[in-house]
């Protein structure tokens, strides 16, 4: 758009056909206060106003929220007898729509002889957003005729400002002709609330897809706890020619991260720059999230430190993955830098800094980290910052501390903060505070097989094999099984899932063999 403002700025007394273009060019920009700017000016120039002028200009003054700006062109409309047009109609419903001044968008539509689809939609797509969906769906029912954008916009409505699927999926059933934006809607409802299966069986029926089909599923279950079969899906979508699109790609990155799949996330990493797929801020975060969750920490940082713009979100990814990783001297120091460069901080970041200093044995630095969140940031600890500190607390012996701050703080203390406690037990041989915090896991009603497992455990190092036999005949009386270990591994860029003592084919047995052979090669 500067280059055609520099040439306009060129012509001899541009008329209102030019004036209209650039109106229109600016409405859909990024920049649409312009358009209002080339509107004044042509009123200022005495140029012709005409009935493609007004529609544009209106479209400008509601994705700016200019109500004021839009009820004066709605009294210069009146004025100059432009009532009569359905453009201008529809660009005045459009705009009351926009700046969600639905009274006036209704008694516009109205008072209007000359409607069309589009002024029936515009009216449907407003209350929707509005979040009336009580109204849209009495206009849906008057209207004399529907199109695709009719449902879609009411399948829409339902699903998001309602969160009530089952209306949705009633009224996509009842749609004449299904078109491929009615079905991502569906497909992406039932993936938001976690309901894959039925996503995939809505998926497997379409028709036809679309990239933003293939995004829906991939993020989907990458959302949701299902990495592999993520991963399974961006293959199947490469296979069958789609261009990922950045979706797609956060998914599978997220997924990769999820199940340590390095190889496969490196892959990605080098296709995404093959493809000159935006690495825009939020992919470059995803990535180092990816690379630092896969140990591969240099490739991490060199992602971040060449990135040219940070927010307190990326900051956070890389002080998180130096702390899990054991870098939490690295972590403060980023926590300083980003202080030095004005990164305002949320509870999050806090969060990160303190399991850094927790994995790194750094509690009088993390302690320190803990007082200065509500003394010098104003940021009240919630119990995630308390289980941290806690955590923190226990990893150096100082236990009885720890158990001062679970009794003195403002909140009940939860399941992982007892664990944490109760873990730290064990490794620092504490029986009298193990069986006290015990006891706060059956208040919890959180005593479940891992808690009288690790209990058993204790009893057994500190010698009290009687009380170690205890639990376990407990646990036998209550039925109380020990869950099975599952392990995921990466062969050759494919997922593979494990369970202990089960054997399911020839690369298991291998794995079998090279886990011998270290436990040998160990003694």
């Amino acid at each position: 758009m500067d280059q055609a403002e520099r040439l306009f700025n060129q012509i001899y007394q541009p008329n209102t056909y030019m004036h209209n273009t650039m109106i229109r060019g600016y409405t859909q920009s990024s920049n649409p206060q312009k358009a209002l700017s080339f509107y004044v000016n042509m009123k200022r120039k005495g140029l012709l106003v005409d009935n493609y002028t007004y529609p544009f200009v209106l479209k400008a003054c509601g994705v700016l929220m200019g109500l004021v700006e839009g009820t004066e062109i709605h009294g210069e409309v009146v004025k100059m007898g432009f009532l009569c047009d359905v453009f201008v109609v529809n660009g005045l419903i459009g705009m009351y729509s926009k700046c969600g001044h639905m009274g006036c968008a209704r008694s516009v539509f109205e008072g209007s002889e000359i409607k069309d689809l589009v002024s029936w939609n515009l009216v449907l797509r407003g209350f929707k957003e509005c979040g009336e969906m009580g109204k849209a769906r009495e206009v849906f029912d008057e209207m004399p005729q529907k199109d695709a954008i009719s449902w879609s916009i009411m399948i829409d409505g339902y699903r998001k400002k309602k969160g009530d699927i089952s209306s949705a999926r009633i009224l996509f059933e009842h749609m004449p002709i299904k078109d491929l934006v009615s079905w991502n809607s569906m497909i992406d409802g039932y993936a938001k609330i976690g309901d894959l299966v039925a996503a995939q069986q809505l998926f497997n029926e379409m028709p036809e897809r679309n990239v933003f089909s293939w995004s829906i599923m991939i993020d989907g279950y990458a959302q949701h706890g299902n990495p592999k079969e993520a991963l399974y899906l961006f293959r199947e979508m490469l296979c069958q020619g789609v261009r990922p699109d950045v979706i797609s790609v956060m998914g599978a990155i997220s997924a990769c991260a999820q199940v340590g799949a390095l190889d496969l996330g490196k892959w990605i990493h080098v296709f995404m720059k093959r493809s000159r797929i935006t690495m825009d801020m939020i992919v470059q975060t995803a990535l180092i999230d990816m690379y630092m969750k896969c140990g591969s920490l240099d490739e991490a940082r060199r992602i971040f430190y060449s990135m040219t713009k940070k927010n307190v979100i990326s900051y956070n990814v890389m002080i998180a993955g130096l702390g899990v990783n054991g870098f939490g001297e690295e972590a403060l120091k980023c926590f300083a830098q980003m202080e030095t460069e004005g990164i305002p901080k949320d509870d999050l970041i806090f969060l990160g800094v303190l399991i850094a200093c927790s994995h790194s044995g750094l509690a009088t630095e993390g302690y320190r980290v803990f007082q200065s969140m509500k003394r010098h940031c104003g940021i009240e600890p919630k119990l995630e910052h308390y289980s941290c500190l806690v955590d923190l607390l226990s990893r150096a012996g100082e236990l009885e501390q720890a158990l001062n701050i679970v009794e003195s703080m403002p909140m009940k203390p939860n399941l992982a903060l007892w664990g944490t406690l109760l873990l730290a037990c064990r490794n620092h041989h504490n029986v009298t505070l193990a069986e006290v915090v015990v006891e706060g896991l059956v208040e919890l009603k959180a005593d479940d097989c891992g808690v009288y497992v690790l209990l058993s455990n204790i009893y057994a190092d500190a010698g009290m094999w009687e009380h170690a036999l205890r639990i376990r005949k407990m646990m036998r009386k209550r039925k109380i099984k020990k869950e099975t270990g599952r392990s995921v591994i990466e062969i050759d860029g494919n997922i593979k899932e494990f369970v202990s003592v089960e054997i399911f084919d020839v690369q298991s047995e291998e794995l079998e063999l090279v886990i011998q052979s270290f436990v040998k090669t160990n003694h």
